[in-house]
């Protein structure tokens, strides 16, 4: 058996097409064998017909590891299900951290590890995608045949356009992806801008993205670009761009519309080039329908979207993961099947961010004790596990009622005569609030309030 990174089939190269074009048709289900005698591997197994896990006989899979008995288990795939017969081994047969007892069949339907020795194996319910790619490295991060299907997409996206939105958890990768939408594009040489909107203080955010002239505010003592400026010609990475305040993203939409911005304390605007790949971990769909969004910069960012898929639902890439975290550790450690198994048992609300503090955490506790491999019992016990959730308050909260619609703003407005405090306080929104649905709405308070001649 092969223990390199790739474990099995040559990586696929940037032009081919992703495991799901190439795999169409009936799925085939079978197994992976990712970690062999504590070495991480990626090799797919079909499991077309029962199969026997051992150390030797004729049609069994071979393991060579003293730790699996001669004739270790039997694995038969049924009805979508995984059956799994224990043999009489003597280290037992392992399937999500339970032994099984021997000579007694057990039927698992969403069995996701099985443990024999120092081996671990994953039922896969179709092992094509792992057949047409295996796990490579691409840019530095472990790239599974997930993954590498959510940058095909990305690929395609980069060649047609020059806009795209990345969706996905916390901790799935999104500013790597963005690179890879930069390297695809045609200027792969040019600037790579990498912002996180949630990170930029109050205020500040035109100012950061679009730059300022000299005077324009107290300590502007020279004319500074923006990271749009500083992206010319090259890929913007806006990261959380849910987290923008609603004036910026006007100005950002006016960006991408007309190519020109306009920095603070400019007289006119300048002319930008620039490629825009957005990500959030957010529904945008509800911020806009909450007002906290614009709908049309939205369409705008929209024309390609890309989800990039959590940690739990590519188990394949965990033991590379894993081992690639142990290479800058001293001592030459590495990583039970028992240690990979209780990994890839956790969700990992966190993602690969979050698996890789744990594996260093593990690391240093097995430095500590003199120890070169690591065991389950070194990963912390609250790692890759769901946070613990906010007790229920002692009375639910009066639900908010729906936002106004650009009929009843209008209304409102007339009413008034345009005064926007009075309009906020009849809507029963607050005064920011209602600037917010203004801009949306594109509504001038001063001329909806012309229109109509009703109470002040």
């Amino acid at each position: 058996m092969r223990d390199d990174l790739h474990g099995g089939p040559a990586p696929v190269t940037r032009d081919e097409e992703s495991p799901e074009e190439r795999g169409r048709g009936a799925e085939v289900p079978g197994l992976i064998l990712a970690v062999e005698r504590d070495e991480p591997t990626a090799l797919p197994i079909r499991l077309a017909e029962p199969l026997v896990l051992g150390r030797e006989g004729p049609g069994a899979l071979l393991l060579e590891d003293e730790r699996v008995s001669r004739r270790h288990a039997r694995l038969e795939w049924s009805g979508g299900q995984l059956r799994v017969t224990d043999l009489g081994s003597r280290n037992g047969t392992w399937v999500d951290g339970e032994r099984l007892l021997p000579h007694q069949p057990r039927t698992f339907a969403g069995a996701r590890a099985l443990r024999a020795g120092r081996n671990l194996l994953l039922p896969s319910a179709d092992v094509r995608p792992l057949e047409a790619c295996g796990v490579v490295e691409l840019q530095g991060a472990v790239v599974g045949p997930r993954v590498r299907a959510a940058w095909s997409e990305i690929g395609r996206a980069a060649r047609g356009g020059d806009r795209l939105l990345l969706g996905g958890e916390s901790g799935t990768g999104k500013e790597l992806a963005a690179r890879e939408f930069h390297a695809r594009g045609p200027r792969p040489d040019a600037p790579f801008v990498a912002v996180n909107c949630a990170a930029i203080p109050q205020g500040l955010a035109e100012r950061l993205l679009f730059g300022a002239r000299r005077g324009a505010y107290s300590g502007a003592s020279a004319d500074a670009p923006g990271h749009v400026q500083a992206a010319r010609g090259g890929t913007l990475f806006l990261d959380e761009i849910g987290d923008l305040e609603l004036p910026v993203q006007a100005k950002l939409l006016r960006a991408l519309e007309a190519h020109e911005v306009t920095p603070l304390g400019a007289a006119r605007p300048e002319r930008v080039e620039f490629r825009l790949c957005a990500a959030t971990h957010r529904d945008l769909r509800a911020d806009v329908a909450a007002g906290t969004f614009r709908e049309d910069l939205y369409h705008r960012l929209a024309q390609a979207c890309v989800r990039l898929p959590p940690l739990r639902e590519r188990p394949e890439d965990i033991p590379a993961l894993i081992r690639r975290e142990l290479r800058p550790a001293a001592g030459g450690l590495r990583a039970s099947a028992a240690f990979v198994e209780a990994c890839v048992l956790r969700p990992w609300p966190g993602n690969v961010r979050e698996l890789h503090a744990a594996v260093g955490a593990a690391a240093r506790l097995a430095l500590e004790e003199s120890r070169q491999v690591l065991d389950a019992r070194d990963l912390p016990e609250d790692a890759g596990r769901p946070l613990l959730a906010r007790p229920e308050p002692a009375s639910m909260p009066t639900p908010r009622p729906p936002p106004p619609d650009r009929g009843a703003i209008a209304q409102a407005l007339r009413r008034t005569r345009g005064n926007v405090s009075a309009t906020a306080r009849a809507l029963g929104v607050h005064r920011t609030q209602l600037r917010r649905f203004l801009t949306r709405y594109e509504l001038d308070p001063r001329q909806a309030g012309a229109a109509g001649d009703g109470e002040p």
